[in-house]
């Protein structure tokens, strides 16, 4: 398994209701990973892709970003097959997958209840977001995969947010000089109802691929 940060203490108790949350999924499932979740990939990369929060099923149960769900399927299939990342995905994390040039990380780092934080839990989490950005050095390229994550960025910044509107395959120069390039998020719910295709989500990262220095 390729490098894991953990910026949020795994004892975070911030956010009352995800705290709550997550102790009920500890005694539910105790061999599951039930904290907050770590970034995946070196801080030294310069392309960051920042989703909204860990699934139920998926990074809360596995403790790597994206990884057990439809969404992570979705995602590392994709960045593997624009050579993002390298060796092979297994979605219990159990595998060769490394992230070269690229760090995945979350708006939210607690699993929220129905796969929905509110607008507190974003505030209580974006000093993790701080220190995430303030580490990666090399950063050029950040990918918000939907608005909460666009959102995130931009009010880390200080910018506001109808400057740069959220739109799929959107691409935003910042004033910082850093790239924000938007996609919907690759949800299940997205891609089986066809807002979010394969082709749409290639585009993003052929774009992405192009814009790279």
């Amino acid at each position: 398994m390729s490098e894991l940060d953990i910026i949020a203490p795994l004892n975070c108790q911030k956010c009352q209701r995800l705290a709550a949350f997550l102790k009920i999924q500890n005694e539910q499932h105790p061999d599951w990973h039930n904290a907050p979740v770590p970034s995946f990939g070196p801080a030294t990369a310069r392309l960051l892709i920042l989703g909204l929060a860990p699934g139920l099923r998926g990074a809360n149960a596995t403790g790597r970003p994206f990884t057990g769900d439809h969404a992570g399927q979705t995602l590392y299939n994709t960045l593997l097959a624009h050579k993002f990342a390298i060796g092979q995905y297994a979605e219990d994390g159990n595998d060769s997958l490394t992230l070269p040039d690229t760090r995945i990380s979350n708006a939210v780092r607690c699993v929220p209840p129905q796969n929905k934080p509110t607008t507190e839990e974003v505030h209580n989490c974006r000093p993790y977001l701080d220190v995430e950005l303030a580490k990666m050095q090399n950063l050029q390229i950040i990918l918000s995969l939907g608005k909460i994550s666009h959102d995130s960025i931009l009010r880390h910044f200080g910018f506001k947010l109808r400057r740069f509107p959220f739109a799929h395959e959107a691409i935003h120069r910042l004033d910082n000089g850093l790239i924000l390039v938007d996609s919907y998020h690759c949800s299940r719910y997205n891609t089986q109802t066809g807002r979010l295709t394969q082709k749409m989500f290639d585009a993003v990262f052929d774009k992405i691929k192009d814009l790279l220095v």
